[in-house]
């Protein structure tokens, strides 16, 4: 019986995912006028929902079928995180959205909240996926980083650092924008008692780290795809490195993407006690 729901469950996230991608990927580049306001959030769902059934189908489990609920509150979650990028990009200015002049000040807040809602959803479901190639075990006994409080506190302290030089001098160290939080939630983490990273690769697993990396640059890819065509849309200010692009995106941006999605994972866990487990392995076996 209970392969049987899964296998029904697979069957209607997939098709509902896949439909949603055929019907406002083609409409996302070809509505004229403004429409990516509208299509930005089914389309990224329908992303969401078809690589969470291929998880399904390859490891028998997935951040949706293991609790619907939870999967739900990564969605709401993503939200205040990406409004965080957000605040920090008033004072780099490394991104800009053009035609959010159309609306209010309320229309955009709401309409961009309702958009930034997927972005973590994304980025957990598609690690899951690179979570169930085979490959990834080769990532389950590497170096090892011990854990120790010496160690947090300097990422802390690096972390600050990193985001001091940010808001001192953007136009040099913006990059760090995509390191520097994620240094100073984990450690946080880590002294609560939390999910982290390090405690995970101080036994020398370093499947998460691989696998939400990947996962984070696959979704780059795809938000920057589905971005080039669309109307409203974003552009890059990107100083040094405003060079070989690939969609709006200079190909060095996309390494921001890497460490991006342990960021993500970081303040998801300093965000939400009991946030839901990534599986990483074919298996579905689950990591502290």
């Amino acid at each position: 019986m209970g392969s049987l729901i899964m296998a029904e469950t697979r069957a209607w996230q997939g098709r509902i995912g896949w439909l949603l991608i055929m019907i406002c990927w083609p409409l996302n580049w070809l509505w004229p006028g403004l429409r990516t306001h509208l299509l930005f959030f089914p389309l990224w769902l329908g992303y969401i929902l078809a690589v969470d059934a291929m998880v399904l189908r390859r490891s028998g489990s997935s951040l949706f079928t293991r609790s619907p609920r939870d999967f739900a509150t990564l969605f709401v979650i993503s939200v205040p995180v990406w409004w965080l990028f957000e605040i920090i990009n008033w004072r780099t200015a490394n991104w800009q959205y053009l035609g959010a002049g159309h609306f209010s000040n309320l229309e955009y807040f709401v309409l961009a909240s309702l958009s930034f809602s997927t972005v973590i959803p994304a980025v957990f479901s598609t690690a899951e996926l690179v979570g169930t190639l085979g490959w990834i075990e080769r990532f389950a006994h590497g170096p090892r980083v011990p854990a120790t409080g010496r160690i947090g506190r300097g990422f802390f302290l690096a972390g600050c650092t990193m985001l001091a030089l940010i808001l001192a001098w953007p136009l040099y160290f913006y990059p760090f924008v995509w390191a520097s939080l994620f240094l100073i939630v984990e450690p946080i983490n880590l002294r609560l008692g939390r999910r982290s990273i390090l405690t995970q690769v101080k036994h020398g697993d370093w499947r998460t780290v691989i696998a939400l990396s990947i996962g984070g640059l696959i979704c780059g890819f795809f938000w920057e795809l589905w971005n080039y065509f669309s109307h409203p849309k974003w552009t890059y200010h990107v100083p040094f490195a405003g060079f070989w692009y690939l969609f709006e995106m200079p190909l060095l941006g996309y390494l921001g993407y890497l460490p991006f999605a342990l960021e993500l994972y970081a303040i998801v866990h300093l965000a939400h006690r009991r946030p839901p487990a990534l599986r990483i392995s074919r298996s579905g076996g689950e990591h502290p």
